[in-house]
């Protein structure tokens, strides 16, 4: 009997048993050193990555289909109930938690700051302040809980070079913050395809636990998929793609109860005669994916911005004023909206 088979009837005659709370890959029924070796391949390192995973990502690593459902089933039972009521769903939902942006009015907009356990977009026309807010985030969610913060630290995947520590630097020093101890605690990773920031995603559990991160950013998300996918003939591809990568996001943010915020870029709507014509990249995809949306554009005077809300399951759309100033995100004086 080989090692593979072994480690499946193991797993089949453990089905029945009470589960316990699965901490590594090695803890959960049949898995042994050679499924972990294939597991890690994939890109799957912890319990929360294959209860993530698909029986199909697991049958292409070489595990076969029988064993990819008892595993997957395994790693899932500790970390979520299939079935509840909307009490017991209203009760998961308490946990979640909120990093201030540093901006009073636009904390209001999204009911208190950008939350854990979904996906926030933020797209809008260069200089709109998409990475400025990004890198507020960064340092904000540092800050303790009564402060608006998680205490906690940052991934920043970037795609277009648009991770500034001199910005960061800024931020930390109007906050009063230790600026060596906020660089310890803001992850980089720069994407250099699109392939690459699938990757860099699919193995980003380990870091996430290792770091306590409770923040992860991709700026910009559609960069590498919009240059590299050219035409008609590619769009469905890369739509496929795109959509398993947010996907991946969406379940991370879930599992470990982390803020998720993607930036977008834009593109001018021709036949938009009466309208606004700047739209979102990722077509419905993306739309559908991301739960709050904001559209940020420029607006007159120096360092104004302004941000709408113009999606989300919840909330009701609406508009927040904003500056970017030397010390960061900051809300606009009274004086000044008049």
């Amino acid at each position: 009997m080989s090692k593979d088979e072994e480690e499946t009837k193991k797993a089949t005659d453990e089905e029945s048993e009470e589960k316990a709370e699965y901490k590594s890959l090695k803890d959960v029924p049949g898995i042994g050193p050679e499924t972990i070796t294939k597991l890690k391949k994939i890109g799957i390192q912890t319990v929360e990555a294959l209860a993530m995973s698909t029986e199909l990502e697991l049958k292409d690593s070489g595990i076969g289909e029988e064993k990819a459902k008892a595993l997957i089933a395994a790693a899932r039972a500790t970390i979520s109930i299939p079935f509840m009521t909307a009490a017991q769903f209203a009760e998961k939902q308490k946990p979640v938690l909120r990093i201030t942006t540093g901006c009073k009015s636009l904390d209001q907009l999204l009911a208190g700051g950008v939350e854990s356990q979904t996906i926030t977009e933020l797209y809008g026309e260069f200089e709109s302040g998409k990475s400025q807010i990004c890198h507020q985030l960064c340092v904000n969610v540092q800050l303790p809980p009564e402060k608006g913060g998680l205490d906690a630290a940052a991934l920043y995947i970037d795609t277009e070079s648009t991770f500034h520590p001199q910005r960061i630097k800024s931020m930390a020093e109007a906050l009063g913050l230790d600026v060596s101890e906020v660089f310890k605690k803001i992850i980089i990773a720069e994407a250099i395809t699109s392939d690459h920031q699938i990757q860099l995603l699919n193995v980003a559990d380990k870091v996430i636990q290792k770091n306590n991160i409770k923040l992860v950013i991709i700026d910009s998300l559609t960069a590498h998929f919009r240059s590299e996918y050219l035409g008609r003939e590619f769009l469905a591809p890369r739509q496929q793609k795109l959509n398993q990568h947010l996907f991946r996001l969406a379940r991370l943010a879930k599992v470990f109860n982390l803020v998720a915020v993607v930036t977008n870029q834009v593109m001018a709507k021709p036949d938009a005669f009466f309208s606004d014509p700047t739209a979102p990249i990722g077509g419905h995809i993306l739309s559908h994916t991301a739960h709050n949306i904001l559209y940020l554009r420029k607006t007159k005077g120096p360092g104004m911005r302004i941000a709408k809300l113009v999606a989300s399951p919840y909330l009701p759309e609406g508009e927040s004023r904003y500056r970017i100033l030397e010390e960061g995100i900051r809300d606009v004086p009274e004086e000044e909206k008049k």
